[in-house]
């Protein structure tokens, strides 16, 4: 059997805590709502019978896709493709940008939204649900919560008690390297921080940038930000402080932009006009030494170089917490609050939640863990047996930071200050009162 999300205790915070050979729990999270013009659904007011309250199942469902990259979009249509001759029914598929999906994300569910839509577990899947933008699919759960673990059902259910979401694959983030740079330099993954930014200087000498990175798009320093914040404060003080119940103020949080600005100098310059591809493509291209990312970096590699690849988790930086804490998203569907066919979307949901689907998505995205508890994890590549590995190590998974707060925090606040902490490193004091002004706004409202 695939590794497995197993129970946790009850959410700490806006998080959970796992035992060390626990797997996610997942609560938390949020979107982006900038207020632009809403996703193009592709459904249509004569898809047929079905609606929000049953009827008569027609033979389209239409499916709102944030699978924007190739290797996403392929292994989906692939999935599909294996639904419409089990089924019998067609998936329209409406694929947009990922970034723009998450941006336009809350008129898009206001409006004529399509059946079912690509989302993500807990508090991004509850924000929306306590706005009655997503239908309740505690029926579906019925069915198919025997193939999930506690964690991965709490990780799905909203506020009300009800369940929203059905999980599909999981992923860690790791600092991802090339074995072959590595083994012909002699260098090992590091340990410590102090370990870490030797092997920088070591890879500076060798004319490398020792840490590919890019923040274009807003949300990949987010990973940074996180994994700084873990490592020197730990998880309970990470998921308060995504919560809105610490300070940004606080001496703990200025030494994380201290820590990241001393690191600063090892990361690729010009990040702001990168693209998390593009970076990607640089460690492929042995132009830069390491890379901070989930795992879904491996859709940039093939053949000899994706054999090549390989990670560590982020190095200790205090003691007290060591290594116990990462970032592990959970990806997934939810079922618009009005489907024009809500007898063929239960049917979509409830086949992509077996492990039928789950192991035909991963055959040719091999990049993430499937979600139910009955796949087979047989076919697993070596990054995905490590993957799996490396969260059974961790006791504290996070979800991710604009999956771990409010999502006008997230979008609003923190995308630009960690852009202009980027550009401008100098003025932490500046910066983490700026933060916390907004935040006492949002969090009050």
């Amino acid at each position: 059997m695939a590794t497995q999300y197993e129970q946790s205790p009850a959410p700490s915070k806006v998080g959970f805590s796992l035992s060390r050979r626990s797997l996610l729990a997942g609560m938390v999270g949020a979107a982006g709502v900038a207020a632009v013009p809403a996703l193009a659904a592709c459904g249509s007011d004569d898809n047929g019978g079905g609606g929000a309250s049953g009827g008569t199942q027609n033979k389209t469902v239409t499916f709102g896709s944030n699978y924007s990259d190739q290797v996403p979009k392929d292994a989906i249509a692939a999935v599909f493709k294996d639904f419409t001759a089990k089924d019998g029914i067609e998936v329209k598929v409406n694929t947009v940008d990922h970034n723009t999906f998450q941006e336009q994300i809350n008129n898009y569910l206001q409006g004529a939204a399509d059946d079912v839509f690509t989302w993500f577990a807990g508090y991004r899947m509850q924000f929306f649900a306590s706005q009655g933008l997503a239908s309740e699919i505690s029926d579906v759960w019925a069915k198919v919560g025997g193939d999930y673990s506690e964690a991965l059902k709490a990780a799905s259910t909203g506020a009300d008690g009800k369940q929203y979401f059905v999980p599909f694959y999981y992923y860690p983030w790791a600092v991802f390297y090339r074995k072959s740079v590595f083994a012909a330099n002699g260098w090992t993954a590091p340990k410590t921080l102090a370990e870490l930014k030797t092997l920088g200087a070591a890879m500076k000498a060798k004319g490398l940038e020792p840490i590919a990175f890019a923040d274009k798009d807003g949300w990949p320093a987010m990973g940074t930000f996180d994994i700084l914040n873990m490592r020197i404060n730990g998880y309970d003080f990470h998921v308060n402080l995504m919560a809105g119940k610490e300070s940004w103020e606080d001496a703990k949080v200025k030494e994380v932009f201290k820590t990241w600005a001393d690191l600063l100098p090892l990361h690729q310059a010009g990040s702001l006009g990168r693209t998390w591809q593009e970076a990607a493509q640089s460690l492929g291209q042995k132009k830069t030494g390491m890379y901070l990312l989930g795992a879904f970096v491996g859709q940039q590699f093939k053949g000899a170089d994706y054999e090549d690849l390989d990670f560590f988790a982020f190095p200790e930086i205090n003691p007290e917490f060591g290594t116990d804490s990462i970032d592990a998203p959970i990806d997934g569907f939810m079922m618009s609050k009005s489907p024009k066919n809500r007898a063929g979307g239960v049917k979509l949901l409830e086949y992509m939640a077996s492990p039928a689907a789950q192991e035909k998505y991963l055959a040719n995205d091999p990049n993430n863990i499937a979600a139910s508890s009955k796949a087979s994890d047989a076919k697993y590549n070596a990054l995905q047996k490590k993957s799996a590995e490396l969260i059974g190590a961790s006791k504290h998974i996070a979800q991710f930071l604009d999956r771990d707060t409010r999502p006008d925090f997230a979008s609003t606040v923190m995308i630009p200050a960690l852009q202009d902490f980027i550009k401008n490193p100098k003025d932490i004091d500046g910066l983490t009162k700026s933060i916390e002004n907004q935040k006492k706004s949002i969090f009050a409202g």
